[in-house]
């Protein structure tokens, strides 16, 4: 059975964090895209961060890669491949709007699945109920903070009434075809190859095994003309691409780091876990924090963006020059606004300041470690200004590490850690700094 290749638009860049040697594309012009499709390794990524845009931006960028992609399947004359649209394993980003849009322009599709399961993150599906582990305990994902997201908030845990409620009734929860772990483990080719126009189904996914039973009954049913589209967190991804072990692993990422010199900690995300972590790192030898006052920056404007830069970039400086990790984050309160719009825009303003201070590293760090989803794929984009980048693998379950072009600007093989808010215990940042500096 040939292996096809696997396309993943990803809505922000933690979704390559359960596979490796792979590529991961900042850009999608049809070139760029081609080199994707090009690439030895069977999966690559196209990182458009659809999470931090408007459900309007979100879908004329997925339409936009679509598009392109079209093009660049066509010159490329690639005839097997398989779409995800990879989002957060806790049920955030612009579903339907994504999936909608692929569907409409790769389409027609027999079936798009919801894959919720990120196991590496404690994340589970069982009887068609996403779970999230919590101290051991499976806690339906409603009950969490993450189901009172501002912008992505959702009342169920229960898949098919999750599309109805996503969908407005356009998909009712009685048509979802539920694919529950005693039905994949009893093998599914059968009932997937009578799927047709774009019946939405829910997986079930317990054990990574589960979703390996799955993925094999989902290639042999693609190798028999059937199309299917995936709305999916990372675990399905590790069993469509079926890679061996990563060339280095874990505990030795220490390797990657320039010539074994510090580094520099640029901390984004809000969420609950990641307040833990950074609690918890900053208390580890040579790491110095420097807190970016987002409250400043919303209330000052643009005067005061440019003194919170030059003020950051100092406080960065003298703690490099002296040996250390300079570790900036965002202040932990989250901020309130009248609207969506407004909450989306100002991340766009914060993002900016954090893009800024990283242009602005001292051009001889040793790594960098981005700690939260939107502001990795920032990192990357913007911060970093990359057109591509070539995962390396994982530094923890679910934290993956990339690294520069040799032939980048300012940081020439620099390891990147692209590390999800929501991912890892409250020792986890401070164990990810460890392995890179062998303390």
């Amino acid at each position: 059975m040939a292996q096809p290749k696997i396309i993943v638009l990803d809505d922000d860049p933690t979704g390559s964090q359960t596979v490796h040697s792979c590529l991961l594309l900042m850009q999608w012009d049809v070139d760029t895209l081609r080199q994707g499709l090009q690439d030895r390794s069977p999966i690559f990524f196209v990182l458009t961060n659809t999470r931090a845009l408007s459900p309007c931006d979100a879908e004329a960028v997925t339409r936009e890669v679509c598009q392109n992609l079209k093009q660049a399947i066509a010159l490329e004359g690639t005839q097997d491949f398989l779409v995800v649209s990879r989002s957060d394993s806790t049920l955030r980003g612009h579903y339907p709007v994504e999936t909608d849009a692929i569907a409409d322009e790769l389409g027609p599709f027999d079936a798009h699945f919801l894959v919720p399961a990120f196991f590496e993150g404690g994340r589970i599906t069982r009887n068609s109920i996403h779970y999230l582990m919590v101290d051991g305990t499976p806690t339906p994902v409603h009950q969490t903070e993450f189901a009172k997201d501002s912008v992505f908030g959702y009342s169920t845990s229960y898949l098919p009434d999750y599309v109805a409620e996503k969908t407005a009734g356009r998909i009712q929860a009685k048509a979802v075809e539920r694919f529950t772990l005693t039905d994949m483990r009893a093998g599914s080719l059968k009932r997937l190859m009578a799927l047709q126009n774009n019946i939405c189904g829910v997986v079930d996914g317990e054990t990574q095994a589960d979703l390996d039973q799955f993925a094999q009954d989902v290639l042999a049913a693609a190798a028999r003309g059937k199309r299917f589209l995936f709305r999916s967190a990372a675990s399905i991804l590790t069993a469509l691409a079926d890679l061996p072990a990563q060339p280095i692993d874990s505990d030795h990422m220490g390797t990657y780091v320039r010539d074994g010199r510090p580094g520099a900690i640029i901390v984004g995300s809000h969420v609950k876990k990641t307040t833990q972590q950074l609690g918890k790192l900053l208390k580890e030898p040579g790491v110095i924090g420097i807190e970016v006052n987002v409250t400043q920056l919303r209330d000052g404007g643009q005067t005061a963006s440019s003194e919170l830069l030059t003020d950051i970039l100092a406080q960065v400086e003298t703690a490099h020059s002296s040996g250390q990790v300079p570790a900036v984050y965002t202040s932990r309160d989250e901020l309130t606004f009248d609207t969506v719009q407004a909450r989306l825009d100002f991340g766009v303003e914060v993002s900016a300041l954090l893009m800024a201070v990283i242009k602005g590293l001292p051009d001889d760090i040793g790594f960098l470690i981005s700690k939260g989803g939107i502001t990795s794929n920032d990192t990357l984009s913007t911060g970093l200004a990359l057109r591509t980048a070539r995962l390396l693998g994982q530094i923890l379950p679910g934290v993956s590490v990339v690294r520069t072009p040799a032939d980048h600007a300012q940081f020439p093989d620099l390891p990147v850690v692209l590390f999800p808010g929501n991912v890892g215990d409250e020792a986890a940042l401070a164990v990810a700094y460890r392995r890179l500096t062998g303390l």
